[in-house]
């Protein structure tokens, strides 16, 4: 009787072994065992857009997630300023009767003019809290067009491409000088029927001609602090000015990017402006501002008070720049978004800082 001979035991590595085979099942190894790996697509998915996700663009959802477009139905904060503004609302209304009561008992002309006065009084106020109301949801509207066009350019989808290109249109059809940019994206709208690529039309043809407007008013703002710093003689003019420019600044970009920002929608802006440069990392973000700053040796060359102008100067236009992020109804895709030394670089020319 003749015996089988058996192979002798073997160890194996796991990452050595093969664990698919793309043959016939007649060319496994003997003996050996497969071990399938189960991979999740959800987790892959989710890894792979990841992965791919632009930094930026996570950072200016971010912010204006945390400003704009913030939905919290229930704050403490909120409580405490609700609840302060009532108060303060209902002295007021108390004193107010007292007033007219007082000159209705004095003569009742002056009673009457009181309570017209009051009237027109309210309507103004009511008319001002409809338009906060409205600018705050149009900023709302561009914040939410932004990030929607970001998701469909992402997964290429052309059907919400086209539905958010036409609402993007819309957001500027009382402008006259986008009225070709909006006809030709209308036209280009049947004929395309890949999404990331509409999106990417809008940006060079509607948007692009918004950003070199909004990259100038940084630049004159720019050069503004950084003269006035220079020349100012006292500190407390250098702050007040460039509050103002500053202010100035972010209302006039916004208006450009189609935002009509009253008190309650600057407020929500400056929030999201303020988290897009604490994500970011203010002066280090992207654009290296303080190495820049000494390698040119500026500030070792230049007197004290220039040296305080150009920075200033610098600080100004990154704060433009973040709120070109933030009130951009478009992500930065066919181009990348501009750095300090690009809407500014007069700030870096050792020869202009001079003269």
């Amino acid at each position: 009787m003749t015996l089988e001979k058996r192979r002798p035991p073997r160890a194996f590595r796991l990452d050595e072994m093969s664990l698919s085979f793309t043959g016939s099942p007649d060319d496994k190894p003997r003996g050996a065992t497969v071990i399938e790996t189960l991979i999740d697509p959800f987790e892959a998915e989710a890894a792979a857009a990841a992965a791919a996700a632009d930094p930026d663009e996570v950072a200016v959802e971010v912010a204006q997630k945390k400003g704009i477009v913030a939905r919290s139905l229930f704050s403490w904060s909120g409580v405490f300023w609700s609840s302060l503004g009532g108060l303060v609302s209902l002295g007021f209304g108390l004193q107010l009767t007292q007033l007219v009561d007082a000159l209705f008992a004095r003569a009742p002309t002056f009673g009457a003019i009181a309570v017209v006065l009051a009237g027109l009084a309210g309507v103004a106020l009511f008319v001002l809290a409809g338009r906060e109301i409205a600018s705050v949801l149009r900023q709302r509207h561009i914040a939410e067009l932004h990030i929607g066009l970001a998701r469909a350019r992402e997964k290429d989808d052309f059907k919400e491409a086209r539905r958010l290109v036409r609402e993007l249109s819309a957001l500027y059809v009382a402008r006259p000088e986008t009225a070709r940019a909006r006809t030709q994206l209308r036209q280009l709208a049947h004929d395309i029927v890949d999404g990331r690529d509409l999106i990417d039309i809008a940006e060079r043809t509607l948007i692009a001609p918004l950003d070199a407007d909004v990259r100038q008013e940084i630049a004159n703002a720019a050069k503004r602090v950084s003269m006035v710093t220079a020349l100012a003689p006292r500190a407390i003019i250098d702050v007040v000015f460039v509050a103002a420019q500053a202010i100035r600044l972010i209302r006039r970009i916004a208006a450009i990017y189609g935002g009509r920002p009253g008190l309650l929608g600057f407020l929500k802006l400056l929030r999201s402006i303020v988290a897009h440069i604490a994500i970011t990392g203010g002066m280090a973000a992207g654009d290296s501002l303080l190495q820049q700053f000494v390698g040119h040796g500026i500030a070792a060359k230049l007197s004290a008070r220039l040296g305080e102008g150009v920075l200033n100067g610098l600080l100004t236009a990154r704060v433009g720049l973040s709120a070109m992020a933030v009130c951009r109804p478009l992500p930065f895709s066919s181009g990348r978004a501009p750095g300090v030394s690009e809407v500014a670089p007069f700030l870096f020319s050792k020869t202009d800082a001079k003269g």
